[in-house]
């Protein structure tokens, strides 16, 4: 489950975007350069070369056409183009490649199976794919943007795990605004006991959004032997909705606004200390409005009094006597996250958990 409480700003950082020609499909006798670009059959989204700031490098990249300087996806995130004299390709073998000056291999997609007549397409999903042209199976894609996302999720794309082939969906933010390559901080779902959204650096788990509850907004949570993912969707196709992972660690959500002409920072990831991961420590809650934040949960006492007294609650708390097994019971917690689910077993045939009731 994402949750996202609300805030209001407005959300902006320049690039520039040189779109001018466009085509439908590329085959491997066209090519796009700079000044050239995909559109979708919808001109939903494009796809084109572009610079950032005052970079001089130059992306390849797919971006709204309503709004060029929200980017969704890059291909070269990790080596810009150091001059505007890229060439974007596809071989007779369906691998996409972008060339300096039409000869050096820049990046590619390398995809893994062929076809008879390889064609790119760029989707009205954001999806930019390798197909044969001669199947529409959207089944059948030799090889999709979908399955390597950046910083930005989009309808239609996943978040989680397929385990039958080892692909990993997850979002990783920008270094900067002015450079596409990866950071520390990636968003995921931890597949370790039961599925959790979480925000890590490196390998430790920095912010938890907590397990999907069946609730929150229009969205898709699977859970099976093969695969697990988090996907969302719009209610209205009109509306144009973006989850971008910031480099602060973050993730906001942004509406485009049709009367501003401009993105709008609808909800963001975490506003306040207590979606820290850990924050009050073991057997205790938060709660943003309370003062203190942390508190024991009722049973509990601080393990550390003198530290909880100076405001550092890391060591959590412990039972203030040990449980009888006679008279116990459970205590009811309502408007919480859930635990974390880490190193938890869980049945798969609950309503709230695996394929949508």
């Amino acid at each position: 489950m994402i949750v996202f409480k609300p805030l209001f700003v407005y959300y902006f950082f320049s690039c520039f975007l040189r779109f001018s020609a466009t085509l439908d499909t590329l085959a491997p006798s066209h090519s796009v350069r700079d000044g050239e670009n995909l559109v979708s059959p919808g001109r939903t989204f494009e796809l084109g070369f572009f610079s950032l700031g005052n970079s001089k490098g130059q992306y390849l990249g797919i971006c709204y056409g309503i709004s060029t300087d929200a980017i969704v996806w890059v291909a070269n995130r990790e080596t810009p183009l150091d001059n505007n004299s890229g060439v974007l390709k596809i071989t007779h073998e369906g691998d996409i490649v972008l060339l300096h000056n039409t000869s050096s291999i820049v990046w590619s997609s390398n995809t893994s199976r062929t076809a008879s007549s390889p064609v790119v397409q760029l989707l009205d999903l954001g999806n930019l794919v390798v197909k044969d042209g001669n199947d529409n199976n959207l089944e059948n894609l030799l090889w999709q943007s979908f399955d390597y996302p950046c910083n930005t999720l989009i309808p239609g794309m996943k978040m989680g795990k397929n385990f039958v082939t080892g692909q990993d969906w997850f979002l990783t933010y920008w270094k900067s605004t002015a450079d596409p390559a990866k950071g520390e901080f990636s968003l995921r779902i931890d597949t370790h006991g039961l599925p959790q959204l979480v925000s890590m650096r490196g390998d430790t788990i920095k912010n938890r959004a907590g397990s999907w509850n069946g609730v929150v907004y229009e969205s898709k949570f699977v859970l099976n032997e093969n695969k697990v993912y988090f996907q969302f969707r719009l209610v209205n196709s009109s509306v144009f909705s973006r989850l971008v992972f910031n480099p602060s660690g973050t993730a906001g959500c942004f509406t485009w606004m049709d009367w501003t002409h401009s993105w709008v920072l609808f909800a963001t990831s975490q506003v306040d200390q207590c979606e820290s991961y850990a924050y009050c420590g073991a057997d205790a809650i938060c709660n943003a409005n309370g003062s203190p934040e942390c508190a024991c949960l009722e049973g509990f006492v601080s393990k550390s009094p003198k530290k909880w007294y100076s405001v550092d609650w890391s060591d959590g708390c412990v039972r203030r006597t040990q449980l009888k097994c006679n008279g116990d019971g459970f205590q009811k917690y309502t408007n919480v996250k859930l635990p974390d689910t880490s190193y938890s077993w869980f049945n798969r045939t609950m309503s709230d958990v695996g394929q949508p009731q």
